[in-house]
């Protein structure tokens, strides 16, 4: 029953984080992107930093079928990758000089990588 509730917690706290992730990285692009003209590229921003998210919220419906402690996993990667993200965007834990642009491009590849190396350890240990 604990181990149930520790789960429970984790996935909600770790949804909330996420929410608040997605609705900080949408801002934090909107608020990089304010003096480019082009709305397609802003768009095209805007999907590739959100790309993540959504494969979270994916591999939490699909994570159902994984082990708690793949879930519990899941739960500690949402919560890292979110808060990385945020503090990656905002400009905290980039190195002085680096473009903007780029950053918007290497965080979600990074996230990516990491959501891919994860899935594939999570499909091995839960057949």
């Amino acid at each position: 029953m604990e181990k149930t509730l520790t789960l429970k917690f984790m996935r909600i706290v770790a949804l909330i984080v996420l929410l608040m992730g997605v609705i900080g990285s949408f801002s934090l692009v909107l608020y990089n992107g304010r003096n480019n003209k082009s709305i397609l590229l802003i768009s095209l921003f805007v999907l590739w930093v959100l790309s993540p998210f959504v494969a979270f919220l994916i591999a939490d419906k699909v994570s159902i079928r994984w082990t708690d402690t793949i879930r519990k996993t899941l739960y500690i990667i949402i919560l890292a990758l979110t808060l990385v993200s945020l503090l990656s965007y905002s400009g905290l834990l980039i190195p002085a000089g680096t473009k903007t642009a780029f950053v918007f491009l290497v965080v979600p590849l990074i996230s990516w990588v990491v959501i891919a190396i994860f899935i594939l350890i999570a499909r091995s240990k839960s057949k």
